[in-house]
């Protein structure tokens, strides 16, 4: 067995695009993914499928319909399979989401 550890800011160093998950490992039936982000994403849903998102670095921030969360840097959000949400952040933000690999994400203009 080759044991090693995963270096998440390293991980996301190596990322060049916004808004595009990099699968860093997997257990299970979850897959735990390090993204960059920066402005905004589209509203959409999980359907049914919870999802963590973990902030490494910067402030993360989540509408909801009904409110708004800030997610700062060593805090984390699990959000509920089903209600519309649209992450963003107002500087780059380096994110690891945790999720089921079979996550159906689907907009919501």
């Amino acid at each position: 067995m080759n044991y090693q550890a995963i270096n998440l800011n390293e991980s996301a160093a190596q990322i060049k695009e916004l808004w595009s998950p990099k699968v860093v490992g997997e257990i299970h039936d979850f897959q735990f993914k390090v993204v960059k982000i920066d402005g905004e994403f589209m509203w959409h849903e999980h359907q049914g499928a919870d999802k963590v998102f973990i902030v490494l670095e910067g402030e993360l921030f989540i509408a909801f319909r009904d409110g708004q969360v800030k997610v700062s840097q060593g805090e984390m959000i699990i959000i509920p399979g089903g209600p519309e949400h649209k992450p963003f952040a107002e500087k780059e933000c380096h994110i690891m989401l945790v999720e089921p690999k079979e996550v159906v994400d689907t907009d919501s203009h």
